[in-house]
């Protein structure tokens, strides 16, 4: 295994509330000997287990960084049994430029697993967690939204492998436990996902637990009461923060996230109009979208269909679109069956 050329002053092993960075070389003109800031936690006392808390994965997916840096400062030494290892801003230029990707190699953190330790920024980010990081964890919780172009319904989510019986009961009690009003499991390997954060931590055997909490490049409280009561609720079921205090446990309704027939996406360029609304449930060959055309506005617009039945989860957010854009994605209720 290549050594990371990223180094950090924190030590993972030593008991205790660690607070630093790790340090990725950046060598440009404005700083010959220069390393970029990413910052990083390490919360250790007693025994019990190791979980990850990373947000800014996406650095325009500001829910989960809000919550964690509020956590962060909540917490002391002797509240923890175990270790709790938090990376608020994982994709740290991105975040900085509040863009989804890196401003400095166009870096997608989540696309970029297991990274390369000679590579770009980005792919040294990813390197680093995928071969220091995860090893050391049992669980990671991985907060994400629908950055500056989608918005979500908040929830959380979880992947389900075929032939994991005893690791999908797992991760499926872990949602259970979050809590949010609405969760989702994805059975499909969708393009990239064997490049995310959550492919990484089940290669190293880490149970993942993943959120969707809102979107459109901002934060609202309901969004982020969802995440921050979610996170408190598992870290006190894994025994991390076995005194915390949380909210009782609301009912969640579990769905179903499949195939390319569950998403929407624009057949043209032009002003997107959104004919349903998050939360809706829609039918299959209902109108989902008008595309109108700025350039030929005598053009009849393009009209946009689902291709199955479900409730929209997600819509896009700008009213400007592109060809191959995301305009909706759909879930289904969710029935247990058998790997």
């Amino acid at each position: 295994m290549t050594v990371s050329r990223i180094t950090t002053n924190i030590d993972f092993e030593k008991s205790g509330r660690q607070t630093g960075f790790l340090r990725l070389p950046h060598s440009v003109h404005e700083s010959a000997y220069g390393w970029i800031p990413i910052p990083l936690v390490c919360l250790k006392n007693g025994t019990g287990p190791t979980v990850l808390l990373c947000s800014g994965n996406h650095g325009d997916e500001y829910e989960g960084q809000v919550a964690l840096m509020k956590l962060i400062r909540e917490l002391k030494q002797e509240d923890l049994q175990g270790r709790i290892i938090f990376l608020p801003l994982a994709n740290f230029p991105a975040g900085i430029a509040g863009r989804r990707t890196s401003p400095i190699d166009s870096g997608n953190l989540n696309r970029s697993f297991p990274g390369n330790p000679d590579g770009t920024p980005t792919q040294m980010i990813a390197h680093y967690i995928d071969s220091v990081i995860l090893p050391l964890c049992d669980y990671a919780m991985d907060l994400h939204s629908g950055g500056s172009s989608l918005m979500y319904l908040p929830s959380a989510l979880v992947s389900l492998l075929p032939g994991k019986t005893e690791r999908n009961a797992k991760t499926l009690e872990l949602l259970k436990i979050f809590g949010a009003p609405i969760s989702y499991v994805s059975t499909e390997k969708l393009m990239g996902s064997d490049q995310t954060l959550g492919a990484s931590a089940e290669r190293h055997g880490v149970l993942k637990l993943g959120t969707e909490l809102g979107g459109g490049g901002t934060v609202t409280p309901a969004a982020l009461k969802v995440a921050e009561n979610g996170v408190r609720r598992v870290l006190k079921h894994l025994g991390v923060l076995p005194d915390i205090k949380v909210e009782s446990l609301a009912h969640t309704r579990i769905l179903e996230v499949g195939d390319a027939d569950y998403f929407v996406y624009s057949s043209e360029s032009g002003v997107f109009e959104p004919l349903v609304e998050l939360g809706d449930a829609v039918k299959k060959d209902q109108p989902a979208a008008a595309i109108h055309f700025s350039h030929t506005p005598w053009r009849e617009p393009e009209i946009l269909r689902f291709e199955r039945d479900g409730m929209v989860l997600c819509k896009r957010v700008p009213g400007r679109t592109e060809r191959g854009d995301c305009l909706f994605h759909l879930g289904t209720d969710f029935e247990s069956r058998p790997d």
